[in-house]
């Protein structure tokens, strides 16, 4: 890319909605159990994408998703973080120890109960 939204390493230096990842410094968070450097920072979306991880959640009808808006408006970016379904990765920053799972459907709460779809 030309106007310098990507890095040599391919991490997003600027988001249209979050801004400039304020830092270099590294964080871990898990994917499915297996942790993964991340910048403090930045969307978990781009830690995924930096990290290989490209279908984010399954429809109900099992269809993979990946990255669509990256700026919040839909939900092909949805999973669940900390056992809360719903949250949108690409404006929600990381932080240390986060738990990130790919989301099926409308999502299990962490106590088990299934989420309500809104849409």
């Amino acid at each position: 890319m030309t106007d310098g939204a990507f890095s040599g390493d391919a991490r997003i230096r600027h988001h249209p909605i979050l801004g400039d990842t304020p830092s270099d410094e590294s964080v871990t968070i898990y994917f499915s159990g297996k942790p993964i450097m991340a910048r403090k920072g930045e969307p978990i979306m781009a830690a995924l994408v930096a990290a290989g991880i490209g279908v984010f959640r399954h429809t109900k009808k099992g269809s993979p998703r990946r990255i669509f808006c990256g700026i919040g408006r839909c939900t092909d970016c949805i999973m669940i973080i900390d056992g809360v379904p719903g949250v949108r990765t690409c404006v929600t920053e990381v932080r240390q120890g986060m738990k990130v799972e790919r989301q099926d459907g409308v999502g299990v709460w962490g106590n088990g109960m299934e989420a309500v779809d809104a849409g």
